[in-house]
């Protein structure tokens, strides 16, 4: 098989999660412990470092990827979803993996996947750990993909966990209370591995003090620390946060005997963007007017996106929104600010909510503006109806923010 028809079979053989939602959901741990036996135990062959959590997850990921690098290590780096290209998942060292890598692996194991009916992220996880035992790399930083006890990354052995924050997302699957959601979290972690809790939340402290008891696990909450912030390359004041959690996850490293130094470590940090190749956070997109994207998408995430917009200087405030269909508007919307111009737009895959239902919900929270029917023309629409000294913001989605990039 070609690239183009491997990646055509993959979607059509097991329709990723972020498309469809909850049906491309598998529940249970049975095909990853099969394809991890099947091949070899692959994640085993270097050190890992698990990070999980609501938000900022995958900031953190390329953060502790870009030190790693930093610092001379060879270091793996799986993250989703992708917002181009699916290669984006599965990165060395900034470097994404090669479409060959990507149409042999699915042509060798095309069998395997229709028998055993596996969904994709099973088929990409397993890969994923596989490809980075092949190109012997020094340390892989996993992100969870959704909760962690039932997530297929959760079944390494890593020499930290990491978990960000908990906000409600995904409750259909995860649970509707900021504790349900912390409990499935928690789940990753494991026996005698410290593990770094981002931030201290009332509803849910408690949730990882009680679990990391009973693995007997060290925990610490970076938020609790008195770190002096160091300039990072990542823009967004929701990024001090992660920021903290980043220094704490450092630290523990050196402590468990990771060579790391201060240059290393700025290195990292200042340089993230060219040594990961991560995109879609508070990223500039354009200039006069300004357009930025981020792909924030609960209610968490956005509270933060509208504080960064307000502190922003601009003339008039444009929004570029799109949600999808699984998701609570009402927990959204009522963030947004009431002064903007709003194109209510979808992205192109089938969770997106329709446009004119979206246009409908947001006129309840006094959100008013035009509905566009693709996210390029809410664009262009944005841009023409702009002035040079306005602010464009594009998001509500990652997807929204993938077909924007």
């Amino acid at each position: 098989m070609t690239y183009a028809q491997s990646i055509a079979f993959l979607y059509a053989q097991a329709p990723m999660f972020q498309q469809v939602g909850a049906k491309g959901y598998k529940t249970g741990l049975e095909n990853t412990h099969f394809l991890d036996l099947n091949f070899g135990f692959p994640h085993r062959k270097y050190r890992t470092i698990h990070v999980g959590g609501t938000n900022g997850k995958g900031s953190v990921s390329h953060l502790l990827a870009a030190i790693l690098q930093s610092a001379g290590y060879k270091v793996g780096l799986y993250t989703s979803p992708h917002l181009k290209d699916f290669r984006e998942r599965i990165r060395i060292n900034g470097k994404m993996i090669s479409k060959h890598k990507v149409s042999s692996f699915i042509t060798e194991n095309q069998q395997l996947i229709i028998e055993r009916n596996l969904s994709f992220f099973e088929i990409t996880t397993a890969f994923a750990f596989k490809y980075f035992a092949e190109q012997d790399v020094d340390f892989a930083v996993v992100e969870v993909g959704l909760g962690g006890r039932l997530d297929c990354t959760n079944v390494i052995s890593p020499l930290l966990s990491i978990i960000t924050n908990i906000s409600l997302d995904h409750t259909d699957i995860l649970g509707d209370t900021l504790e349900k959601i912390a409990a499935e979290k928690a789940g990753i972690i494991k026996p005698h591995t410290p593990v770094i809790i981002g931030e201290t939340q009332m509803e849910t402290e408690e949730v990882f003090q009680e679990k990391a008891k009973e693995m007997q696990a060290e925990i610490v909450f970076a938020d609790k620390n008195n770190f002096s912030l160091p300039k990072c390359e990542l823009k967004g004041v929701y990024q001090q946060k992660n920021l903290k959690t980043v220094l704490a996850a450092e630290k523990k490293l050196r402590n468990l005997g990771v060579k790391i130094s201060q240059k290393n470590l700025k290195n990292g940090l200042e340089n993230v963007l060219k040594l990961t190749g991560l995109q879609g956070r508070w990223q500039i997109l354009g200039k006069n007017p300004t357009v930025v994207c981020d792909t924030g998408h609960n209610q968490s995430g956005i509270s933060l996106v509208v504080e960064q917009i307000k502190q922003q200087k601009f003339r008039q405030l444009h929004i570029i929104f799109g949600m999808v269909n699984d998701k609570n508007p009402a927990l959204v919307l009522n963030l947004l600010p009431k002064d903007a111009h709003y194109y209510f737009t979808k992205a192109k895959i089938p969770r997106a909510l329709n446009e004119k239902i979206l246009q409908q919900k947001s006129a309840e929270y006094n959100l008013f503006g035009k509905t566009c029917s693709s996210v390029k023309r809410a664009i262009a629409a944005a841009k023409k109806a702009a002035h040079k000294d306005d602010f464009i913001y594009i998001g509500g989605s990652t997807f929204i923010v993938a077909e924007a990039l």
